[in-house]
Formats: C-alpha cells, sequence, structure tokens
C-alpha cells in the first residue's frame, strides 16, 4: 500500500494524531473494496491540514497524488451556489427575481413564473430535460442554451415540488449568472474567489493544455438494475456506461457546466469548503457576509427521496445539501454541516460546528455491490473522531 499512498503536508498539533489515523485507515478500508481506483481525502480543522491524503493509481501505472485532479461531477453545486448568494449580496439579483427577467425566452408553458430561488432549490419543474435530445457539440453555445430551455415543458409547476435537477441546474444558473452580470461565471469565479485565493483547479472545466493532467473517472461493479439505469438515464441523460467516458473527454472537460464539471482534488476542494466554513471569508479574501451563509444554510425543502440521496429524503438549503443527525450526504451526526456530493462517493462539506472542512474525491463509479457502505462509514467515521467545539 505505501507504493500507491501520498500523504501532503499534515498539522497534528491540535489534534488527536490517532483519530486522523483512524480516520485514514477507514478511507483505505474503503479503497479495499475494490470499487475506486483512486481516492483523496482532505480535512482542515480550524484551517489546519489535518489529513491529506490519497490511495490507488490515477491511471493504469501512476499512482495517484495528494494534488491530482479529477473531475468532482456535482460537488461543483456548492461552488456555483456561494458564487450566485455572492451575487445576490452584491445586488446583481434577488432570489426571487423572475428568471425570465434574464431570460426572456424563458416563459412557455408557465415558466414564466419561475424564479431564481425555484432554481436554487430544485424546485424549478424541469428536473430532467424534455424537449428534442440536445446536441453536446453546442453545451457552451449560449444561444442554443436558452432555446433548449425555452423549448422546455416543466413535469408540475414551478414552486409546487422539490426534485433534484441534476443536469438542468447547471445550464439554467450559467445562463441567468451569465445574463445577469454580464461576463462568464467561469470568470467570475476565478477573478474573485480563485485567483485571489491562489487556487490552481477548482473551476468550470480546464484549459486545453491542461486536459490530459485530469486524471479519468471509470464505471466498476456491476451494471445498475434495469429500473435504476432506467431512472439514472431519464435523469442525467444517458447510463454510467455512457455518461463517465463522455466526462473524460475534453469537449466535456474544457466546457462550463456549473452542474457537473468542476475540476478539483481533495484538498482544494477543503479550502474552498474552509471558506464557508469560517462564514464566508479565508485568508483576507471576502467571498459572502456571515449573515448572507446563515440565510443560504437555513432549511429551505425537504427533498423527496431519488437518486441523489439514494432514495432517502434530505434537508436542503438554498442551493446547500444539509447534513443531518440519523443518515445524510455528509454521514451521520452532520446536522451542522452543509456542501454538496458529486457522482459517485465524493463529496465537499463545512461543518462549522466542527470547525472542520472536508473533501472526499474517488475516481470509481460503482453500481451496486456488498461493500457499498464502505464510503459511509468513512464519513461517519470522520465525524466520529472530530468532535465539536
Amino acid at each position: 500500500m505505501d507504493a500507491i499512498t501520498a500523504v501532503g503536508p499534515e498539522d497534528h498539533s491540535d489534534v488527536d494524531p490517532s483519530a486522523v489515523e483512524r480516520i485514514w485507515q477507514a478511507a483505505v478500508h474503503w479503497y479495499r473494496a475494490g470499487m475506486q481506483p483512486a481516492i483523496q481525502v482532505c480535512l482542515r480543522r480550524d484551517g489546519r491540514v489535518i489529513l491529506d491524503r490519497a490511495i490507488g493509481h490515477a491511471w493504469d501505472d501512476v499512482p495517484v497524488r495528494t494534488d491530482t485532479p479529477f473531475c468532482v461531477y456535482s460537488a461543483a453545486k456548492a461552488i456555483t451556489t456561494t458564487v450566485a448568494h455572492m451575487l445576490v449580496e452584491r445586488g446583481v439579483f434577488s432570489l426571487d427575481d423572475r428568471v425570465c427577467e434574464y431570460l426572456p425566452e424563458y416563459t412557455s408553458h408557465g415558466k414564466d413564473r419561475t424564479t431564481i430561488r425555484h432554481v436554487m432549490t430544485h424546485s424549478a419543474g424541469i428536473p430532467f430535460a424534455t424537449g428534442p435530445k440536445p446536441d453536446l457539440k453546442r453545451m457552451d453555445d449560449s444561444a442554443y442554451t436558452r432555446d433548449m430551455l425555452s423549448r422546455m415543458k416543466p413535469v408540475y409547476p414551478p414552486g409546487l415540488v422539490h426534485i433534484y435537477h441534476g443536469v438542468t441546474w447547471g445550464p439554467l444558473m450559467r445562463e441567468i449568472i451569465d445574463a445577469a452580470a454580464g461576463r462568464s461565471i467561469r470568470d467570475i469565479l476565478h477573478e474573485e474567489i480563485l485567483a485571489p485565493l491562489n487556487f490552481r483547479w477548482t473551476n468550470y472545466g480546464v484549459a486545453a493544455q491542461d486536459v490530459p493532467l485530469v486524471a479519468p473517472s471509470h464505471v466498476t461493479g456491476k451494471p445498475l438494475p434495469a429500473p435504476v439505469a432506467k431512472a439514472f438515464k431519464t435523469a442525467v441523460g444517458g447510463t454510467p456506461q455512457t455518461i463517465i467516458p463522455f466526462s473524460n473527454t475534453p469537449r466535456f472537460l474544457t466546457s462550463v457546466i456549473p452542474s457537473s464539471n468542476t475540476v478539483s482534488n481533495a484538498n482544494e476542494l477543503s479550502r474552498f469548503a474552509e471558506i464557508l466554513c469560517r462564514g464566508g471569508e479565508l485568508d483576507g479574501v471576502r467571498v459572502l457576509s456571515a449573515q448572507t451563509l446563515r440565510a443560504a444554510t437555513q432549511q429551505a425543502r425537504r427533498l423527496r427521496p431519488d437518486l441523489a440521496t439514494g432514495l432517502q429524503p434530505m434537508r436542503w438549503g438554498t442551493g446547500y445539501m444539509l447534513g443531518s443527525k440519523r443518515f445524510g450526504p455528509f454521514g451521520r451526526d452532520a446536522q451542522g454541516a452543509f456542501g454538496h456530493t458529486g457522482l459517485t462517493d465524493i463529496a465537499v462539506w463545512a461543518d462549522p460546528e466542527r470547525a472542520l472542512s472536508v473533501a472526499v474525491v474517488s475516481s470509481g463509479k460503482p453500481g451496486p455491490h456488498r461493500e457499498a457502505k464502505r464510503y459511509p462509514q468513512l464519513l461517519d467515521r470522520i465525524n466520529a473522531e472530530i468532535p465539536r467545539i
């Protein structure tokens, strides 16, 4: 295991080193299940990196490093949510503005009643794409995207039901923000947050020359059962066997998809979570006010069971997933945590009650298997070993 394990700089001065080791052994136990080619785990406690390790292979013969970048899929939504609330605080738009105020074509089939809050809380009524099959070659074409969004017919009226908008959320948020702010969300994220804080990765996609540096994701294990595969295809537009290989392509990795194609690693994601854990400020860069962040993380709606939650109900804020006591996206006993998960077995969250900022990244996208509980067991172990302050 030593040959395929990487350890970054860690500071155990204010934490029990044996607790850190027990957390890491839970990660190693998860790796031994054989479904994850590579795993990264990074924890910050009160700003100090107490664990930053990786295990496995990024490519067939290349061990993973702690700084190896991966696509982290829907963990992107935590970053987009942060950008959106930053812009709301600056008066660029209001959560209760109607989408059609910025996208005039977004009015058909009753969509004129849709507010930005509906979009942020996955209540816009378009949890999956309806209408013509999208041309993936035109993902970054704003006029084309807005036309496709305008054609969609909601499956329920805006605001009536809360169902996870896995892939429609990103194009909507991208176009709303681009129209309201007059510049790309990718540029906003880079100029306002990433560059001032010296992030190397963590934006939507990468430059063309960086594509070879991004480690691929892999479908592992058995295929999904037919009913689950059908639901998965409806939600995200394809099966894992088609979606995951496409997500490794230059076309996907150089696009701007605020719901799905952030490229990062556990260390940088944990550092982004540290912004949230500290009430919206890090290293002298104020991203959000503490008041804005408190409002964003108040429970807004309870999500009905669906694919996003392992068929369990979950608490939501305005864009952020919220932790819970008995079960949830960030393990048990995490009712003060908030962040987002990514496909599959990826999570980034802040837990201010513990002064804890966490990221777990993995490259395997497994179907059902006997050892699937090893991933949530790792999350439970993190919460068990790091006490509240």
